[in-house]
Formats: structure tokens, sequence, C-alpha cells
């Protein structure tokens, strides 16, 4: 298994199997079941908010069960800005990479995939020229990247990790778990936009491991990515 590259993770490496199992099937279950919550008259981003602060409660009550703080998951001041910096653009490059390839080969792939039907950027309200609705809301999409880098890589692959802490294949298996719910908690299916998500999710989870588990890296690339997304609604 993969080791962090920092000493406040070292109170990782004590497992209580049992335990760690329920975790995850509270933890699981809620993030499914608090997306059959929807308040329309709110919109799309303050559901969304509510779904992943919700989700936030839980894992930090885990945690705290566990004797794990959000410092030793990642949540903690980079050694070096200019390099944290230059990770977040590396992981923005493969990011991209990733998603070209994966539009190259989609046709060639021995199964069909969906296409996104979805109306692009409906969910926000009218996004088309709409630069005032765009500053307006950036900041809650900003707040909603870095929940789900907590919750996905911080907590989710954390925990499979230590689920599956027996086999030496740990790290990958929990890279691999959290990529999968990760995209199909974004479509519910396998089409283009499952998939490319949980492709998403498979970069970021690799950057995590390789990159010393410092979750500002992540944060940052999936603010810019989102960033990018949004104004190419507008």
């Amino acid at each position: 298994m993969i080791k962090a590259a920092d000493s406040d993770t070292k109170t990782l490496t004590t497992h209580n199997h049992k335990g760690i199992l329920l975790d995850l099937a509270i933890y699981i279950a809620i993030l499914f079941l608090i997306r059959e919550l929807y308040v329309p008259e709110v919109g799309f981003i303050a559901n969304g908010l509510f779904w992943s602060f919700t989700c936030l409660g839980v894992a930090t009550w885990r945690m705290r069960v566990r004797g794990v703080t959000w410092k030793e998951l990642g949540l903690r001041k980079p050694k070096s800005f200019p390099k944290t910096l230059g990770i977040s653009v590396l992981i923005l490059i493969t990011v991209v990479l990733t998603i070209v390839i994966f539009q190259i080969i989609k046709d060639f792939l021995p199964f069909s995939v969906a296409q996104d039907t979805s109306a692009g950027g409906s969910k926000f309200g009218n996004l088309k020229g709409n630069y005032s609705l765009f500053f307006s809301i950036i900041f809650f999409i900003w707040v909603e990247s870095m929940l789900e880098e907590l919750l996905d890589r911080g907590f989710l692959m954390n925990w499979f990790e230590r689920l599956f802490s027996k086999s030496s294949f740990a790290t990958v298996f929990a890279v691999l778990l959290q990529a999968v719910i990760f995209g199909f908690r974004h479509s519910y299916d396998l089409s283009e936009r499952s998939i490319t998500t949980g492709l998403i999710g498979l970069v970021m989870g690799i950057a995590y491991v390789v990159s010393g588990r410092n979750l500002w890296p992540l944060i940052i690339a999936h603010c810019v990515l989102n960033t990018m997304s949004m104004l190419d609604r507008v």
C-alpha cells in the first residue's frame, strides 16, 4: 500500500475494519438518500450545498469517532504555495488530456455510452450572456468544489483504503472506488457525463496520493476546472 508522505497520517494505520465498514455504510447511504430531498423553490445550488454539508457533518462525526482530523486527511497548510500551484496546473492538464483521450476512444468502447441530454446550464439558471448571474453563484460553486474534494478524496478514499488495508492494493482499490462513486452520483447511469466525471475523480485520486496527500492542490484545480465549465456556459 502506498504510504502518505506526511507524518500526520500515521494515525490512519490503526484499523477497526468493522467500524470502518459501518462508517462507510452510514456515509454512502446518506450520500445517496439525501439527494431524494430536493426543494425546487431554492434552486439547484442551495440543494447541492445542503446535500454536501449534510455529508460533511456525517463524515466529521465518523472521523471524530475514529479520532481522525481533517488536517490528517490533507486539509493542512501547504509547505510551498508555488509548488502547490504547480501541482494544481499539472492536475488540470492531466484532467483535460484524460477527457480528450476519452472523447477520442469513446466510440470504440465495447459498450454503449449514453449521451448527456441535460440542458447545459439550465440547473444554474439562464447563464448565457448573464455575467451577473455567473459572479453571483461562482463563490458557491467554489465552496461545492472544496466540499467534494474533502468528502470524495479526503474522507471516502481514506476510509476505503483503511477498509482494504490488509490488501497490498488497498490504495488502488480506494482510488478506483471513490472515482466510480464520484462519477455515478453525478449522473446515476453509464453516460458520457458519469464516465467523464469518474475520470476526473480518478485523476484527482491519483494526484492526492502522489502529491503527498495534501488536499489544497486538488481543491484549487477543482475550483478552476468548475470555473472554466461555468464560463463555457455563459
